[in-house]
């Protein structure tokens, strides 16, 4: 089969869990003897005459789209890009050209429906998967402008179009300094074009969830949390995997009786970095050595980086390591005992936590979404209270008062469903979608 899979953004610049995830499957297919070629928003930053600038390039012998898209495409209310006709255009144009058996999109961010629409326009069995909440939330991850969670949705758009505006911090003052009375007079009075760009998103992107003939969901929570827009038989859950082998040298590592706890993952503010810096200065480690190491992109947010090194000065166990190449991410986890995800939004299906298991080690996080699906309280790791640097500090200091409570988490550790099965069973759905799409008589369900 040749397979196409699009994804907001790819390596080697943009480095996160959607674009290592879709990097696996294109090896995984690969090495089956399948042609795989991914497309990928590159940058921002395009001629506005051309539109939309393609390049063609390999990342490790993976063909890779790499597209330049205007930032003034960006513009469409309140800077949402969801529906770009250009790259639609563009798309439709690439896969009458290339005749792919199937599409498989990443998400949607970035990418858009327009894509999705014209694979679908050409009679081409599509799959979506859902990484994040991007086709319900304009901010992506259910946080708000003021860093709280959100737990619900607005019924009216205005409430969507003032949690953006939140970002902003005149307004995340004046809707403090009121509590809250100057949003919803902002909602009532003065957001209605802004309530109308929301809405006319909501209204796309809802319409666009029943294009694609397959929709996969990595998580229960995130199933839930979409199982209101898709009949059943449309949605499935699949859990994602990781290739298992480079960890098996990871389980039996050693020590020094020098307790480590690890970050991995993008240091940006949604992420709880600072968070994770707090509670560990609250630790009282008394005769056991502790450390703290920090693994992942300072690049994309510099002011929040030199934020949590000043958090940091004058601490020499806290490490800042910044980006690795992800064939290294079993050594990175061999150098810590206790993996921390102390993330301030919801997550999915989160591939650090299962990257940890795989190298034998707890991981500590938040309790909610997919983070807590995933792990058990006092059997394969810890909760903590979202948002709560004292409680994940509690959970920490627990590892270090109880020296017999981190062998026990590991052995209340199974091993991650590897992603050759998750491989196998892409390629099934694949194949199916394949046949009925080739059979008039029959109907996808």
């Amino acid at each position: 089969m040749k397979i196409v899979l699009p994804v907001h953004h790819f390596l080697p610049k943009h480095v996160g869990g959607a674009e290592l995830y879709t990097l696996r499957l294109s090896n995984l297919f690969r090495a089956r003897g399948h042609s795989v070629e991914i497309v990928c928003v590159e940058s921002l930053d395009g001629d506005p005459a051309i539109q939309v600038e393609a390049e063609r390039d390999f990342y490790h012998d993976v063909p890779v789209w790499r597209l330049r898209l205007p930032r003034d495409c960006v513009s469409e209310g309140l800077g949402m890009l969801y529906d770009y006709a250009p790259l639609g255009a563009w798309f439709a144009d690439y896969v009458q050209r290339e005749h792919p058996d199937v599409v498989h999109f990443q998400a949607g961010y970035l990418i858009g429906v327009a894509p999705l629409r014209a694979a679908v326009s050409a009679g081409i069995p599509t799959v979506l998967t859902l990484h994040d909440h991007w086709f319900l939330c304009p901010r992506i991850m259910l946080q708000r402008g003021d860093g709280s969670i959100c737990t619900a949705i607005p019924d009216d758009p205005a409430g969507c179009a003032w949690c953006m505006l939140l970002e902003k911090r005149r307004y995340h003052i004046a809707d403090h300094l009121t509590g809250g009375l100057a949003g919803r007079l902002a909602q009532l009075l003065m957001l209605i074009p802004q309530r109308e760009a929301i809405a006319e998103r909501r209204s796309t992107l809802m319409e666009s969830l029943s294009l694609p003939d397959i929709v996969i969901a990595p998580s229960m929570y995130l199933a839930r949390r979409f199982a209101e827009y898709f009949q059943a038989g449309r949605m499935i859950v699949l859990r994602g995997g990781i290739d298992l082998a480079p960890f098996q040298k990871v389980l039996s590592a050693q020590h020094d009786g020098i307790l480590r706890f690890g970050f991995i993952g993008l240091v940006a503010p949604h992420k709880g970095v600072h968070l994770l810096i707090e509670a560990f200065r609250l630790l009282n480690n008394r005769e056991r050595p502790v450390e703290l190491h920090i693994y992942g992109n300072t690049d994309a947010y510099p002011a929040y980086v030199r934020e949590l090194r000043q958090k940091a000065r004058g601490d020499d166990r806290i490490h800042f390591h910044g980006r690795f190449e992800p064939s290294r991410v079993a050594e990175v986890f061999a150098g810590f005992d206790v993996t921390v995800l102390p993330s301030l939004c919801y997550e999915n299906n989160p591939l650090v936590i299962l990257e940890s298991y795989a190298a034998g080690k707890p991981v500590i996080t938040a309790a909610m979404a997919g983070m807590k699906e995933l792990v058990n309280h006092a059997e394969n790791g810890l909760h903590f209270k979202a948002a709560d640097a004292r409680d994940l500090a509690r959970q920490m200091q627990l590892l270090i008062d109880d020296t017999d409570l981190l062998p026990k988490l590991r052995r209340g550790i199974r091993p991650p469903r590897s992603i050759d099965q998750e491989a196998e069973d892409l390629l099934g759905i694949y194949e199916r979608l394949c046949q009925q799409r080739n059979s008039p008589s029959s109907k996808v369900v």
